[in-house]
């Protein structure tokens, strides 16, 4: 029965994986057909499924919880659970299965069979420079299916085919296979290997680790172990759920109580090396295209995170002034998609952080006389001035007669006049 229910799941799969190009997300929601999310969009492929009922869901996800009985515990006390599952010789999946409506339901994202490379997802040549680092903490922020996973894959198969080291990664689950390359891989899965990331992390630490991959640091107690890792020679790699490098440093911040801040700001501007920020945003020809924040650690960087921000001391302004050593800012990014013809003006403004700037930045590039008229063709706006040409100025007036000069009259002083004017001198 179990060998039946997991064939004919597997076929289901493998025709809704044959459907489209590009699936990242597979869903089964009761009261739907099972779709597939592509480039950002959710199709119902035409297999001739049914409508589902939470029966057929809840009988897939028996069929993927393979009978764990710590996966099942967690489905049950906590609503929801992280597996993974393989369709043979085709691919993989990450899975979440969770309850709705008091029913199961299922999202099974896919996965990369091939590790990627740095080149191969088009990352700057700046992102090398990560993997140069010997100890400290390395962040890549995003939100979720920004493929921030992916662009840690490819640093460490960078790290893979440089360096003679070990990496251990805690992983829920473990995504990308890396292979045993120069560099020798222990990849742990939560719920398998390791049952919480602080407990994990501190095992990592007694493994003799150069370098520890930690899939995501969720609490206060698995980032007090991570800063400790990076003070004491290792190099951590994590990812959080934001969208900027100052939104990062305050979610860190976020995690600890008000007394304990100076201190973590302090140890956080020692040991902090890069954060990474990306998007995947629409492009005009089709398909997503991927933009990135990086940052660096520099002596302004240190003191903007130790003292706070304040006018004259702000992280994105800093960014962008670091742009000779690879540095930029999601709206440089994006201005650069925009003129290369990537991305679309609206798309720019949409997916940027510093809306004022980047409109700015967008007027500059499209020139005054076209954000005019494009800022004018839309509804609503003010009519431009009529600009009518000047008329040549009227002749001048014929000028007057002059009457012919007379001959002046030549007339004597009155006697007593005269007389008058010597008197008052005497």
């Amino acid at each position: 029965m179990e060998t039946t229910a997991r064939n004919e799941f597997n076929r289901l799969l493998q025709a809704m994986v044959d459907s489209y190009g590009e699936i990242s997300d597979l869903l089964f929601v009761p009261g739907k057909l099972p779709q597939v999310e592509v480039h950002g969009a959710l199709e119902s492929p035409a297999l001739g499924e049914p409508i589902l009922t939470g029966a057929h869901v809840e009988a897939y996800a028996r069929v993927v919880l393979g009978g764990n009985a710590k996966l099942q515990s967690d489905l049950a006390a906590t609503g929801a659970c992280d597996c993974s599952y393989a369709l043979a010789e085709t691919c993989r999946f990450r899975v979440n299965i969770y309850k709705q409506n008091g029913h199961h339901a299922m999202v099974m994202r896919r996965l990369a069979t091939q590790v990627p490379s740095l080149d191969a997802l088009g990352l700057p040549p700046a992102f090398k420079n990560l993997i140069k680092e010997k100890n400290g903490l390395v962040f890549v922020t995003g939100g979720t299916g920004n493929g921030k996973t992916t662009t840690l894959a490819a640093l460490l198969n960078e790290i893979n085919q440089t360096s003679k080291v070990h990496v251990v990664t805690l992983e829920d689950p473990v995504e990308f296979l890396h292979p045993q390359l120069k560099s020798t891989f222990s990849q742990r899965e939560m719920g398998r290997d390791f049952f919480s990331f602080p407990d994990g992390l501190r095992s990592a630490l007694r493994q003799a680790p150069k370098v520890i991959f930690v899939g995501e640091i969720r609490d206060r107690e698995t980032m007090e172990i991570a800063l400790t890792a990076g003070e004491t020679g290792h190099l951590v790699f994590s990812t959080l759920h934001t969208i900027s490098a100052d939104q990062t440093i305050h979610r860190i911040l976020g995690l600890f109580s008000k007394d304990e801040e100076q201190l973590v700001r302090e140890r956080l501007a020692g040991s902090l090396r890069y954060i990474v920020g990306q998007r995947l945003v629409p492009k005009k020809s089709g398909g997503r295209h991927l933009v990135t924040e990086l940052m660096g650690t520099s002596l302004r960087i240190r003191e903007a995170i130790e003292l706070g921000e304040n006018e004259n001391r702000r992280l994105h302004d800093i960014i962008e002034a670091g742009s000779p050593g690879g540095w930029h800012s999601f709206e440089q990014s994006l201005l650069k998609a925009y003129e290369e013809g990537i991305i679309t003006e609206d798309t720019a403004m949409q997916y940027c952080i510093n809306k004022p700037t980047m409109r700015q930045r967008l007027d500059i590039a499209n020139g005054h006389v076209h954000t005019l008229a494009q800022r004018t063709s839309k509804p609503g706006a003010m009519t431009p001035m009529m600009v009518v040409e000047a008329a040549p100025p009227p002749p001048p007036p014929p000028p007057l007669p002059v009457a012919p000069l007379q001959p002046a009259i030549k007339t004597e002083p009155h006697p007593g006049l005269l007389k008058g004017i010597l008197n008052g001198f005497i």
